[in-house]
């Protein structure tokens, strides 16, 4: 693999293309790259971060009722008559352990398909309309919502026991997919997740979190996490071509002949085999530990945070670069005819569903809004050593009011927006769906800490498993069924606070 040569300053560098040497133009003043080692110290910064995650990263008992949640719907599913013989599996960043305790819940209720053949729009538009009204006859849902013409059709509800806000799809292959990689990729590095909750719940705070309005979705900002960590120096992640190479959709089906069913037509069968896709990824994974045993990068969580906003402070000026996490740098959109078949603000690959734009929800006028988050929070970091130092003024940049209010932060003028779905409780997603948002020019920060309650003493579903955090939940019924928890363990490591280069090297991309 070529490697680009780079500087400290993310977009000031020197590339050298098959041989030759070209230097590109910077697109920052040199001043402003210089600044950089001018800051002084990251300690209230780490210290709003250590913080700010022990509030919103989840405990048992937030895990517990998700698991609550998806025994509740399994049992619904088994009441309707014309959903028998299907399956309850839950994906997302519950499966990849990226949420946060007022994330959602997505779930794919898996058909019968005995040949594994693509299920229509239709269809799944129609095994909802039956879901929809079987939790309606149980009475145990609120705020339901049904968006049928949505790229993947879904049903949106909250539970009423529990309290958790749960997204049902038919047959998510491509969600479930995506979710174990992220599985296997947060395993690498404890500092993946943590970044991950930090940048949602900033993002939500800069009302740039909603794409049903225009702005990123939460897998998108995923993937911006991502593609830091893996643009470091050096790396703390690989691009994922190293740890899946191929298109794995494609890869996954398997064009057939029917004629042996008696339809005279070709089709696409789709299969997911789970164990295949955990063992070609933990054997590359412990492909890359081995190979970068003796140069693990030691940044701080507050140093790659700042070094985050900085990298993307001129985000503006990718439009005509594509952010690709499946080979780890910027490219092109020219180099791929793929690419230019649309125009988008933003473009970052889906590298699950190549060529496809995780962020194509994001509009014209909201992506200056992000661009402007982004620059205002890197000046902030850069250029303001006073900002660092100023407990209340970060929380304000970095998390929600009632966040903020818990940490003793005070209230102040922000961008946040009070967004609340029609079915109640706070929500961020990639589909754009159903919310209702109210703008406010002044913040007054709320705690709105309502425990819930729920009963344990009785599961009527299944006989669960959860190995790798991937849980199946069949829709049968079973008296005093176990659920059987596997769960990975983290190693516990201190980072010190490094050299910042570590954390803001910029990998341009080697064209040819």
């Amino acid at each position: 693999m070529v490697q680009a040569a780079s500087t400290s300053s993310r977009f000031l560098r020197t590339t050298r293309l098959h041989g030759s040497s070209t230097s590109t133009t910077p697109a920052e003043p040199a001043a402003s790259a210089m600044s950089i080692w001018r800051v002084p110290n990251y300690d209230v910064l780490e210290k709003c971060t250590e913080d700010i995650l022990s509030l919103i990263k989840p405990v048992e008992g937030d895990r517990n009722k998700r698991i609550y949640a998806i025994q509740e719907l399994a049992d619904t599913i088994y009441s309707a008559g014309a959903l028998r013989g299907a399956s309850v599996k839950p994906f997302g960043s519950f499966v990849s352990q990226l949420y946060a305790k007022s994330g959602d819940l997505d779930v794919s209720v898996e058909l019968f398909n005995a040949l594994n053949l693509p299920i229509s729009k239709r269809k799944k538009q129609d095994t909802l309309r039956e879901v929809r009204r079987a939790l309606q006859k149980r009475g145990i849902a609120r705020h339901m919502e049904f968006i049928p013409n949505a790229r993947v059709p879904v049903l949106q509800y909250v539970s009423n026991q529990y309290g958790i806000s749960c997204d049902i799809s038919i047959s998510n292959y491509p969600g479930r997919i995506k979710s174990k990689i992220f599985y296997w990729i947060n395993t690498l590095d404890d500092r993946f997740g943590d970044m991950v909750l930090l940048v949602k719940e900033w993002a939500k705070a800069q009302n740039i979190n909603d794409p049903k309005n225009g702005t990123l979705n939460s897998y998108s900002l995923c993937l911006l996490v991502l593609f830091h960590f893996q643009t470091c120096e050096p790396a703390i992640l690989p691009p994922l071509k190293e740890i899946y190479e191929g298109n794995i959709m494609e890869d996954i089906s398997d064009k057939i002949s029917l004629w042996e069913y008696g339809l005279p037509v070709m089709d696409r069968r789709a299969y997911y085999n789970e164990k295949h896709l955990d063992e070609v990824c933990s054997i590359n994974i412990e492909r890359f530990r081995r190979q970068n045993m003796g140069q693990r990068n030691q940044s701080s969580l507050s140093h790659l945070l700042a070094s985050f906003f900085h990298k993307f402070f001129r985000i503006d000026a990718l439009s005509d670069k594509v952010i690709s996490t499946y080979t780890g740098r910027l490219e092109r959109i020219q180099d791929n005819p793929r690419w230019m078949d649309k125009s988008y603000s933003l473009f970052v690959e889906d590298p699950f569903e190549k060529p496809d734009n995780a962020a194509r929800a994001v509009g014209s006028f909201e992506f200056q809004d992000i661009v402007n988050a982004f620059s205002n929070a890197s000046n902030k970091f850069v250029s303001d050593a006073h900002a660092l130092t100023d407990r209340n003024g970060l929380l304000s940049l970095l998390c929600t009011p009632d966040v903020g209010s818990k940490l003793g932060g005070r209230a102040s003028a922000s961008r946040y927006t009070n967004t609340l779905p029609a079915r109640g409780g706070s929500r961020s997603g990639q589909s754009p769906h159903g919310y209702t948002t109210n703008r406010q020019t002044a913040v007054h920060y709320q705690n709105n800490n309502h425990p819930q309650a729920y009963n344990t003493q009785r599961q009527t579903t299944v006989h669960h498993q959860n190995q790798n955090n991937q849980q199946v939940y069949a829709a049968g019924r079973q008296t005093g069924g176990q659920y059987q928890n596997t769960q990975r363990s983290k190693e516990n490591t201190s980072y010190r606070h490094s050299n910042w280069r570590a954390a803001t090297t910029w990998h341009e991309p080697v064209c040819g």
